[in-house]
């Protein structure tokens, strides 16, 4: 599968007297910021239900290839409002060093290229949490509740607001 490209970044559009900068001096690339991605176990995850109304919900994944891997019932409340509608925001728990993604959450499969073996071993960082999913976890007909999170945008900053930075993929 192989990584995505690095995303462009600017700044983002914030209103005035927020004291963003003016240049792109101080822009984050997106290597400071795709290993918060890669080494947080715990995320957040926003949808919108059929009625129109928000829905998020804290959720274990990954961060592999440039997009978030994460599995669940489809019963649940979150994969049926994906279902309806695949727009999500994807974000990490702190509040200052922030990271959020938006981008759609689609069912799939872990049959290409071996990467169900690179889920589990990724999915590994839960193991002392009493998850750790075997490679053929995803391999069924259904997926195995498999969800994948495809970035569009994403915004972060470490040093609000010197380093707020958008990233377009």
């Amino acid at each position: 599968m192989g990584t995505t490209p690095a995303p462009t970044a600017d700044r983002p559009d914030f209103p005035d007297g927020y004291g963003l900068p003016e240049t792109t001096e101080g822009l984050l690339s997106w290597a400071d910021v795709e290993p918060r991605l890669e080494q947080s176990k715990h995320y957040w995850i926003s949808s919108v239900r059929p009625d129109g109304t928000p829905h998020s919900v804290p959720r274990w994944g990954v961060w592999l290839d440039g997009r978030f891997w994460y599995d669940g019932a489809p019963t649940t409340r979150h994969t049926r409002n994906v279902e309806q509608n695949p727009a999500v925001t994807l974000t990490l728990e702190s509040g200052t060093e922030v990271v959020i993604v938006e981008g759609e959450s689609v069912a799939t499969r872990a049959d290409p290229d071996g990467l169900g073996a690179r889920l589990a071993e990724a999915f590994g960082k839960y193991a002392d949490s009493g998850y750790a999913p075997g490679p053929d976890s995803w391999s069924a007909p259904d997926g195995g509740g498999l969800r994948v999170i495809t970035p569009r945008r994403a915004m972060a900053w470490f040093d609000f607001p010197k380093d707020s930075t958008r990233f377009r993929f």
